[in-house]
């Protein structure tokens, strides 16, 4: 699916109000977090907006607002990533394709990492495969981008905060405008 970045934006601003998994916020309110605590941390533009736009697969599917409680591994990041490579380069889709698999990662080199996530997200984890092994923990962090998509990783774990003001959309524009690759600019 192509879309331009105004429609993605359009996406966030009208199916971004959709419950987020099963956590207390809303989708947009998810990406918002995300982007903001990448931003405190000084990353680049790139990652930046990879952590606002990590999750827009859950926006394009037609599964429902959780897919995990009917035991569907959605693929979100993938149908994501798909739609994203159209306008933007491998610094943003690929820490995106890879932030599920990110996750898999941190629970094989963290043993207290998967108790420390959301119990959806421990729903999840199952559906998506569970922890890596070790030789598939080695893998995937030589992989491209894969350190990128462990800090987006970690940053969406931390991005489900009940209240927690952030920036709004808009105020995320020109720095996802900044990262076109100018196949498709709006």
């Amino acid at each position: 699916m192509k879309l331009s970045l105004d429609e993605i934006f359009d996406i966030f601003d009208t199916k971004g109000d959709a419950q987020y998994g099963g956590e207390a916020i809303t989708q947009l309110e998810h990406g918002l977090q995300c982007a903001a605590l990448a931003q405190a941390k000084f990353a680049s533009p790139e990652l930046i907006s990879a952590c606002l736009l990590h999750d827009l697969g859950h926006l394009l599917h037609d599964l429902g607002e959780n897919a995990t409680d009917r035991e569907i591994d959605d693929r979100h990041e993938y149908e994501g990533a798909l739609c994203l490579e159209e306008i933007f380069a491998p610094a943003i889709a690929e820490p995106i394709r890879l932030h599920v698999e990110a996750k898999r990662y941190l629970c094989a080199i963290d043993s207290n990492y998967q108790a420390r996530l959301s119990p959806n997200s421990q729903d999840s984890l199952r559906l998506q495969g569970g922890a890596f092994s070790t030789e598939e923990a080695k893998t995937f962090i030589a992989l491209p981008y894969a350190k990128d998509a462990v800090k987006l990783r970690i940053w969406d774990d931390l991005a489900k905060v009940v209240g927690l003001k952030t920036p709004d959309l808009a105020s995320f524009k020109s720095v996802v405008t900044s990262c076109l690759n100018g196949r498709n600019l709006l």
